[in-house]
Formats: structure tokens, C-alpha cells, sequence
């Protein structure tokens, strides 16, 4: 071949080359996305039961319950929770402006479905204070935008956050972010009680400064005190006060708390039912709490555009108490915890619940320490607090009725 007539044969056969390779590297890219597909899709037993394990935690720890080491502990932590959560669903109730009903409908389901779907052994999920301030804070601001006074509404949160796996976030919750949140949170609800302590009849303040507008009117109405109201709330405090520092001081001697709430919500409701403090001196009382639970219905759907940023806020939150909890006695323990199965059990805690008449749930301080203290070791704990809560809801209910709010 002359210089300049043609190519040589090597550089005709050069695109033929890289073609090759190229569909070879697309046969190859092919078949590794058609492993992983297969991997991933396919739906073999032992795959399915690791899902589903996974998923349902209480499958892979029950089994193998140890019932001589554990039952008791269970069972004493389980019996404490359950009795302290009567009175502290039907108060936090009044925060989240609720029927005291609704507040044990909440704790009842959400103590249930923690317990299958949870990964910490020690956390009590359900009625938490602050979430229920700002519960109640949506209910008043809808009911008062429909035009009726604000008395009941509901709260839910779903599980958008654990299908996106943004579990990641809890590393960035300090201690001193959790601490500090904690602090605000207790002088908050603080604030929220003074009324019902007073028997004062104020109504909720809305937008910015919520606080300081909230003792701005409990200043302006102390001329309305409730005599009867503010009496028997601090003869309660002198009760509660002391016996909780004698728990603390005692607790390496009891084998259990002794549940001194318990003595004092029977004896006030007793001395307010038989002493007529309703109808004589129109004290604040919790009235009717039927018994047995109402049909399941369909949360009202049109309300959700207009609750929606309340909703994630409050999602956000509960996520945070919910999740830093875990981690904490998960630590302390000596056992590990999901971020993720947290949201899922969490948003399953409040979605289900959410079609009986429940409002918004997380991980509630108190009642965990409570219950790490009290020998709890796995959540059967929870299921012995739930039937507590069921006798209630079944039979005792109703004898709450003259109860001072």
C-alpha cells in the first residue's frame, strides 16, 4: 500500500475492537444489575424470615426469654408503669385538650405495638408531655378556626421518615441539645398545670410567646382562683413531694417504688366525690370516662393541609426524645438499637392507634426511668402495663369521674 492511498489494517480494526469491548462491558454491567435485582427481589425463606424478624423484633428475642431471670422484673416494672400511667394519661390529656378517655386509649395501643415493633428493651412509649402541649396546641388553634370551643380533636405521625432511612440524624443529637431541650420542656408543662392547679379557666395561647402570654393571664386572673381547686392541689404537692425524695433515698432497699401517686389520685378522688367539691365549690373534675372502646373511624382527612407542618414539627420531635432514649439505656445496658426501627415502630405507634381515637405518642421520660429502675429487662414489661390499662378501660374507668383536674 502506498503512503497516503489507504489506513492500515490495524487502524480499520481499531472500532471494530472498541465496539467488542464495549458491548462487553455492557454485557457485564447487565449481568451484575441483573444479580443484584435477583439478589434483592428474590423472596427465598430465609431471606422472608430475616425480614420479618427484622421488622418484628419481638419474634427474635422471645423466643428466647429467660423466664427465671427476667419474669419478675417484668412483671413488678410492668404493674408500676401501668398504675402511674392511669392518672398521667387522663392529666396529659388535659394538655393535649383531649378527653381523659382518648389518653388511655393512647397509652394502651402505643404500649402494645412498642413492644412487637420496638428494639429497646427499656423505653416506655406513650403519652409524653410536651408532645401533648403541642397536640394541644393544634387542636385549640383548628377548633377555633371551625368556631367551636376547643374541648377534643386527634393527632397522628406515619412512618415516612423510617421508609426513607434518615436514622442518621440521631448522631447529631447532643447531650447538651437533648439536656437543654429537656429543661425548656419541663418548664413548659409547668406552665400549661398552674391553671388547673388554680382551677383557673384561661384559654391557651396561640403563636409566639406562648409562654409569656400564659402567665401574662395567669397573673391577670388569680382574682379567680379556685379555693378548692388550689387547697387540695397543695395538699397533694405535700404528699408527692416528700414521698418521691423518700423513693430516691430508699430505692436500693424497696424492691419497687411504692406508688404513692396511686394512694393519692384513690384518696382525692374519694374526698372530692363524697365531699361534692363539683357541685358544691365548681371544681374542675374529669367527668365521664366511659368504658370499653369506641368503633374505629377514619381520621378526618381534609384537615391535613392545614396540620401538616404542626405534624412533621411534632414528628420531629418525638423522634428525637424517642431515639436519644433508646441509645441512652441501650448504652447503659449494653445492647444496641435502630435508628430506623425506631421510626417505624414509632410512626406505627401513631398511625394504627390514630383510627381509635388516639393522639400523638413518643418515648415519655419519666415513665422510662421509671421503668429501667423498677427491674424491667425486655418489653413485656409493656404488655403487663397495656392489661393494667385494660382493666381500666373495661372496668375502672368510670371511677374516676370525681377526680380534681
Amino acid at each position: 500500500m502506498r503512503p497516503g492511498e489507504g489506513c492500515p489494517a490495524e487502524d480499520l480494526q481499531q472500532p471494530l475492537v472498541l465496539e467488542r469491548l464495549e458491548k462487553e462491558r455492557d454485557e457485564k454491567w447487565q449481568t451484575l444489575v441483573s444479580r443484584r435485582l435477583k439478589k434483592h427481589c428474590s423472596c427465598t425463606p430465609k431471606k422472608l424470615k430475616s425480614q420479618i424478624l427484622g421488622f418484628v423484633p419481638i419474634l427474635r428475642w422471645l423466643p428466647r426469654y429467660q423466664v427465671r431471670d427476667w419474669l419478675l422484673g417484668d412483671v413488678m416494672s410492668g404493674l408500676i408503669v401501668g398504675i402511674l400511667l392511669v392518672p398521667q394519661s387522663i392529666a396529659y390529656s388535659l394538655l393535649a385538650s383531649q378527653d381523659p378517655i382518648y389518653g388511655l386509649y393512647t397509652s394502651f395501643f402505643a404500649s402494645i405495638i412498642y413492644a412487637l415493633l420496638g428494639s429497646s428493651r427499656h423505653i416506655s412509649v406513650g403519652i409524653f408531655g410536651v408532645l401533648c402541649l403541642l397536640v394541644g396546641q393544634v387542636v385549640d388553634r383548628e377548633l377555633a378556626l371551625a368556631g367551636y370551643p376547643p374541648e377534643d380533636s386527634s393527632g397522628n405521625s406515619s412512618v415516612l421518615m423510617g421508609l426513607l432511612q434518615v436514622g442518621f440524624v440521631s448522631v447529631y443529637l447532643s447531650d447538651s441539645l437533648l439536656s437543654g431541650f429537656a429543661t425548656g420542656a419541663s418548664l413548659t408543662i409547668l406552665t400549661s398545670q398552674i391553671k388547673y392547679l388554680l382551677g383557673l379557666k384561661i384559654p391557651r395561647p396561640q403563636g409566639w410567646f406562648s409562654l409569656f402570654k400564659t402567665w401574662y393571664s395567669l397573673l391577670a386572673n388569680l382574682g379567680s382562683t379556685n379555693l378548692c381547686d388550689l387547697i387540695t392541689s397543695l395538699v397533694c404537692l405535700a404528699v408527692l413531694i416528700p414521698s418521691k425524695e423518700l423513693n430516691d433515698r430508699f430505692k436500693s432497699k424497696l424492691k419497687a417504688p411504692i406508688p404513692f401517686e396511686l394512694f393519692v389520685v384513690i384518696l382525692a378522688a374519694l374526698a372530692s366525690h363524697f365531699g361534692g367539691f363539683h357541685t358544691e365549690f365548681g371544681s374542675g373534675v374529669a367527668g365521664d370516662i366511659p368504658t370499653g372502646f369506641l368503633p374505629p373511624q377514619l381520621p378526618l382527612w381534609s384537615l391535613i393541609p392545614s396540620v401538616a407542618l404542626d405534624a412533621f414539627s411534632i414528628a420531629i420531635v418525638g423522634f428525637a426524645i424517642t431515639v436519644s432514649l433508646s441509645e441512652m439505656f441501650a448504652k447503659k445496658h449494653g445492647y444496641t438499637v435502630d435508628a430506623n426501627q425506631e421510626m417505624y415502630a414509632l410512626g406505627f405507634c401513631n398511625i394504627l392507634p390514630s383510627f381509635f381515637r388516639c393522639f400523638t405518642t413518643s418515648a415519655a421520660l419519666m415513665k422510662t426511668l421509671v421503668k429501667e429502675s423498677t427491674g424491667c429487662q425486655t418489653q413485656v414489661s409493656g404488655l403487663v402495663s397495656a392489661l393494667v390499662l385494660l382493666l381500666v378501660l373495661l372496668l375502672i374507668a368510670p371511677l374516676f369521674y370525681s377526680l380534681q383536674k
